[in-house]
């Protein structure tokens, strides 16, 4: 059959807008499928995992503030910012802790980056200047934005927006850490 009705998409939306003879002539073709649906109730799906994840990263983070004492209150600037990625560091800007986020932003796995400098990011198009500035702001100890070009796992280059914010302890007002909240750029 040239036009077998079992067999297209979205019939329901066909049928409904036939005239009713026309409708009549195929009304008896027309067999409930077999296999179930599901309806969509909502195209935001996503932000149900977006904040799932949102509400990981605010217990892990969370935990780091209470174990390290600190004085900020990083839970305000997760909310408030959107991000794809975090990544934690000590003042030697060594990797403690990354995101889900960020295996999906680089390719690389979180074990991989513990214990890392962000610098395995960089590479042939990361340029000085960048580095250098990102470093003379980091030494100001004040939060800050900047972009610099970093390499995913597969080599593939990528803009990456960093939000940094420096960590201080409770006691002595000392950055005890940093933490990056990145996102891909255009």
């Amino acid at each position: 059959m040239k036009n077998d009705l079992t067999k297209m998409m979205a019939l329901d939306i066909y049928a409904s807008n036939l005239e009713e003879e026309k409708y009549s002539e195929i009304n008896t073709d027309l067999q409930p499928s077999s296999k179930k649906s599901v309806n969509l109730l909502s195209w935001g799906i996503q932000d149900l995992f977006f904040e799932k994840e949102l509400f990981n990263d605010l217990d892990t983070i969370k935990t780091f503030s209470e174990n390290f004492n600190w004085k900020d209150n990083v839970s305000t600037v997760i909310k408030e910012n959107y991000y794809e990625s975090l990544v934690l560091t000590n003042v030697e800007k060594k990797i403690l802790w990354v995101s889900n986020g960020f295996t999906k932003m680089t390719g690389y796995k979180k074990e991989f980056a513990l214990n890392k400098t962000p610098r395995f990011l960089q590479g042939e198009k990361t340029t000085e200047n960048t580095r250098k500035r990102i470093q003379t702001k980091l030494s100001q100890g004040k939060p800050f934005k900047d972009v610099i070009i970093n390499y995913r796992k597969d080599q593939s280059t990528y803009k990456c927006e960093l939000h940094i914010i420096p960590l201080h302890n409770s006691n002595n007002l000392k950055i005890t850490h940093f933490l990056a909240l990145e996102k891909e750029v255009v």
